[in-house]
């Protein structure tokens, strides 16, 4: 393979027509540049200068193989140009995965402080259930991704460098005309005589309402399964039932219901942010964590 560097010395020589100035251009000695031209000849199998008294003239493979050089080192200036506008978040990709709960608050946030402030760098979102989130990241579809998990599930760290971003505490959703409508906080063990809402049995809800009720020494009576977090609310909100919910899920309640806090006697989840342990993060991707730190802290102070 030939040696890109020995050939950009070989443009300098015919460029300047002499080893000795182009030596001292490029801070060599002339030995040094004589020696590496004579490697280059002997790398392709013949001359590339012919030396004479008044100075060296190129032969014709040195003229070829100077103009390959003189390419070579414009798109390695190129790539250089093109690296340091990707460097300095001007242009570049960047995917991130997410999941419902998230997008009418910590995603939405983040999305318009990051394309506001680097508009060159395009920004695609996919979101996902968390099994297919986790399966993009091992595939490379996504760079970064929002998880969740609660303490009987986490997420393993030894397959993703997580950036723990916030706790999301479990809510109680209750009518808003329903006795603990007007309360601050209630703890789980007051609601053993409610009826329940809550969201298919295989629905991480589901389990975060049979392990609380458990805890709290009763079984729920489900009156409803919900399809989904704004039907869940909409059942609540004509008294079926109260329901559970993580807090991003009801940042933007049903009017006609109240999200009331269960302090500590329903378990929070965490919301994270991940990459695969064993890239390299792009500077968009740095970029997109602090971004979503920021909100985060935003967020939960809120």
């Amino acid at each position: 393979m030939l040696d890109v560097r020995r050939m950009t010395l070989l443009a300098a020589v015919i460029d300047s027509g002499s080893m000795t100035t182009a030596a001292e251009a490029l801070n060599y000695t002339t030995s040094a540049v004589s020696q590496q031209i004579r490697r280059l000849e002997q790398e392709v199998g013949q001359p590339l200068l012919q030396r004479q008294p008044r100075g060296i003239v190129p032969t014709e493979a040195g003229l070829v193989l100077a103009d390959h050089a003189r390419r070579v080192s414009r798109q390695l200036a190129a790539a250089e140009a093109d690296l340091a506008q990707v460097a300095g978040l001007r242009r570049g990709r960047l995917t991130v995965g997410t999941f419902p709960t998230v997008g009418g608050s910590l995603l939405a946030l983040a999305v318009s402080r990051f394309r506001a402030a680097h508009p060159g760098v395009r920004l695609t979102v996919r979101s996902a259930r968390l099994e297919h989130l986790t399966e993009m990241l091992d595939t490379g579809e996504v760079d970064l991704s929002l998880l969740w998990d609660y303490a009987w599930n986490r997420v393993d760290p030894q397959a993703y460098a997580l950036t723990h971003l916030l706790d999301d505490p479990t809510m109680l959703v209750v009518s808003a005309e329903h006795p603990l409508a007007d309360r601050t906080r209630v703890d789980m063990a007051a609601l053993a005589a409610e009826d329940w809402v809550v969201r298919e049995p295989d629905h991480p809800v589901a389990e975060v309402l049979d392990r609380s009720c458990r805890a709290a020494g009763f079984q729920p009576r489900i009156a409803f399964h919900a399809n989904d977090y704004q039907e869940a609310q909409a059942m609540v909100s004509v008294g079926l039932g109260i329901a559970l919910a993580p807090r991003t899920a009801v940042t933007n309640p049903h009017p006609d219901v109240r999200v009331v806090s269960l302090g500590t006697t329903a378990p929070a989840r965490r919301i994270l942010l991940a990459r695969r342990q064993e890239r390299v993060p792009a500077p968009a991707e740095a970029a997109m964590v602090r971004v979503f730190a920021d909100v985060a802290r935003q967020y939960q102070g809120g």
